[in-house]
């Protein structure tokens, strides 16, 4: 049976279409995903993102195990409440998940405590390596079901957020700054995101949840499903997991390449040495983006042709709402430039090759 987040209830009220995502019952939209969309790029929107998995590491060697866990580098955490985007890899340089994680306690103290947020699609694998890593490490991984998440994304997001809470929490969101967060009487309020936007992802038990979504409803947030927030990331050049990348995909094949802290050259991560050895023979491919002005729709899974490459595979594809043409993600050979051709219903299909991201606080930002 799939399991339902704390805002059930108030989906439904909304006029939510229902949809099993990855075991959880998640809105996939409340009935224009376009309008949803455009919410988020002109103003702002909400999501529920409750099915997240929130893992707390707290212990003497916590930063040390998330050192060796992680391929970015825990220790560029100077600031308590800073975030940082990693990928966690098997030993053969396969990306596992990636995930935020954010320093909870002052920097270089004993005992820090760090939050990770990770896919709910691979809770299960991602909460048994990450276990199976911390049996060396004077460490302890609390997951919090209790918490709830929610999502408020758009230009006029922090703005909306702040007509419903208190002055108290009013004022601690005026003074964060990008990747970064703060509790506030069991409230994790980060200013991250998944959408391309300025807004925030707030943690809040589940017992608060539904009257906070309540008071965002007043102040004029717009609630956004899953279809919303598919078309929104990838516009915004995010990786899917389980599309863009999985367990058999290097992040250095997955756009990556930035989330790897290689220095200091002692730090022994998971998958270092695989990646290594994949940087000094050369990668053989990488992942682009594509555009394309004819009518039709770029689909996970379409072949692209390269000239005198080779050919490649969409691995995300959709209709851009802010654009109005098609967008891709793409595995394609390195040898690739500025052109492709893709497969579209038995015909070749000229493409543009751009680089990621397509869209950034609202407007086109390829070129």
């Amino acid at each position: 049976m799939a399991i339902k987040t704390a805002l059930f209830e108030q989906h439904l009220s909304a006029g939510g279409k229902m949809v099993d995502f990855s075991g959880w019952q998640m809105p996939l939209s409340y009935g224009s995903q376009i309008e949803e969309h455009h919410a988020v790029r002109q103003s702002a929107g909400m999501f529920d993102v409750s099915h997240m998995t929130i893992v707390d590491v707290t212990g003497a060697d916590a930063k040390e195990y998330l050192q060796h866990l992680l391929a970015n580098d825990v220790a560029k955490l100077s600031q308590k409440g800073k975030a940082l985007y990693s990928a966690m890899l098997n030993e053969s340089g396969g990306v596992i998940d990636d995930l935020i994680v954010y320093l909870m306690t002052e920097p270089n103290v004993t005992g820090a405590w760090y939050r990770v947020v990770v896919n709910c699609a691979t809770r299960a694998n991602d909460l048994r390596w990450m276990a199976e890593r911390a049996a060396k490490f004077d460490v302890a991984l609390t997951e919090r079901p209790e918490l709830a998440m929610v999502a408020i994304q758009g230009p006029d997001a922090l703005e909306k957020v702040k007509q419903a809470v208190s002055e108290t929490r009013q004022k601690l969101i005026e003074q964060l700054s990008l990747f970064q967060g703060v509790e506030s009487e069991g409230w994790f309020i980060a200013r991250t995101g998944y959408t391309g936007e300025d807004g925030l992802e707030i943690m809040i038990p589940e017992d608060e949840v539904s009257s906070f979504w309540s008071a965002l409803l007043a102040a004029g947030v717009v609630p956004c499903g899953l279809g919303a927030r598919d078309t929104l990331r990838l516009e915004a050049g995010m990786n899917l997991y389980g599309a863009d990348m999985d367990e058999s995909i290097s992040p250095l094949s997955a756009g990556m390449a930035w989330t790897i802290a290689w220095e200091p050259e002692t730090r022994a991560f998971c998958g270092r040495d695989a990646l290594a050895a994949q940087r000094l023979a050369g990668v053989g491919d990488k992942l682009v983006g594509l555009v394309m002005e004819q009518r039709g729709v770029l689909r996970a899974g379409q072949r692209v042709l390269v000239d005198g490459a080779g050919e490649g595979v969409i691995t995300s594809g959709t209709f851009s709402p802010t654009l109005g043409k098609s967008i891709a993600m793409a595995r394609v050979p390195s040898a690739t430039s500025e052109k492709a051709q893709v497969e579209l219903r038995g015909k070749l299909v000229d493409v543009a090759v751009v680089r990621p991201p397509f869209v950034r606080n609202g407007a086109q930002v390829y070129s």
